[in-house]
């Protein structure tokens, strides 16, 4: 069998444990693994196809990144592009393919699968916000390196009675706001699941410094939605432009809630915005182990030929789910989760 392997969506810690594990035991099936470089855009135009061997691997585990780059191209969006990536994978002849990455990605894959293309997915994502798994590999990384950083901002928070507010990534969820958030004992953490207003988040700070706490951590998800104006909704906070796949960019709730914090409270408040950090640098052990259990049982699933279907953890087993089930919705922080965290608020 010649099988491909492609990475889509935003670079994600693990993705090179997942090439690594489905090279490996393909390659012990006595298949062919071709690497798609720079994701669906490797299967447009001329296609850009790399062979996979021991040595291509070698070394790579502990690596951040993706080997084979990534790009955010959505084929049915750029003129007879889904046409290129079907006539590729026949001249090319894939037989199937494994495809890595987030929610948009797993939707892709369903596109093409409906087209006729043999594939499974694998769930990769920091946000942890992919329908139908437990969790995603990404998503520990990300937790560990924002819980550092927080833990790092609490002497100088300290030092000069400061309200610092840590923006950090998630879009419109707010699974890495609550477990770096709960993990480094952030006095408030604020996520799209819960939205609330600038006057509750000020009690809370005030509330601090009337028993002798004069700072606080606050941690807010990028796509969080605040009130910040009494009697207005909150809504989210943009970047100017598009991604390349033409979505709008989240960021920047972090700067305009430490100017409002600052204005109403009279404390000093600044902004840190973790962004790429979160995405970058070598995986956890558990993500390490994560995305290689995927990579393997992506194989296990192209041998039981059950295609249309995504790899997913279901408590600590390796399973599969249709790719229409993991594609169907945003899997959210649920309301039990944010009031365990409600309870160390203050």
């Amino acid at each position: 069998m010649r099988i491909g392997i492609l990475t889509g969506g935003g670079d994600c810690p693990g993705l090179n444990a997942v090439i690594r594990a489905v090279t490996r035991k393909g390659l012990k099936e006595g298949w062919e693994i071709w690497g798609i470089v720079e994701g669906w855009r490797g299967l447009m135009g001329d296609g850009w196809f790399e062979p996979l061997r021991l040595e291509s691997v070698s070394g790579i585990l502990r690596r951040g990144g993706t080997v084979l780059r990534t790009s955010r191209d959505n084929p049915f969006k750029i003129p007879g592009g889904a046409d290129e990536v079907l006539a590729n994978v026949k001249k090319n002849k894939i037989d199937a393919l494994v495809v890595v990455g987030g929610e948009g990605t797993m939707k892709l894959s369903k596109k093409f699968f409906d087209r006729g293309i043999p594939l499974v997915g694998v769930p990769k994502t920091i946000d942890n916000d992919i329908w139908g798994t437990d969790l995603t590999f990404g998503f520990d990384t990300a937790v560990n390196t924002a819980m550092e950083v927080i833990d790092k901002l609490h002497s100088t928070a300290e030092s000069h009675n400061r309200v610092l507010v840590v923006e950090v990534m998630g879009h419109y969820t707010g699974w890495i706001a609550w477990a770096a958030g709960l993990a480094s004992g952030s006095d408030l953490i604020i996520i799209p699941e819960h939205p609330t207003g600038l006057k509750e988040i000020c009690e809370v700070i005030e509330a601090r410094f009337a028993r002798g706490k004069y700072f606080s951590i606050v941690v807010v998800a990028e796509g969080a939605k605040i009130s910040l104006e009494k009697g207005k909704p909150g809504d989210y906070i943009w970047q100017p432009g598009t991604d390349a796949a033409g979505h709008p960019r989240l960021g920047g709730i972090g700067e305009v809630l430490a100017k409002k914090i600052e204005e109403k409270t009279g404390f000093e408040a600044r902004p840190v915005t973790l962004g790429y950090i979160q995405r970058g640098g070598s995986p956890s052990a558990f993500d390490r182990v994560l995305a290689t259990r995927f990579g393997v049982f992506a194989v296990e699933m192209i041998k039981g030929k059950k295609f249309g279907q995504m790899v997913a953890l279901k408590g600590t087993e390796i399973t599969a789910v249709p790719l229409e089930e993991a594609a169907k919705q945003l899997k959210t922080v649920p309301e039990e989760y944010y009031k365990t965290a409600e309870v160390f608020f203050g």
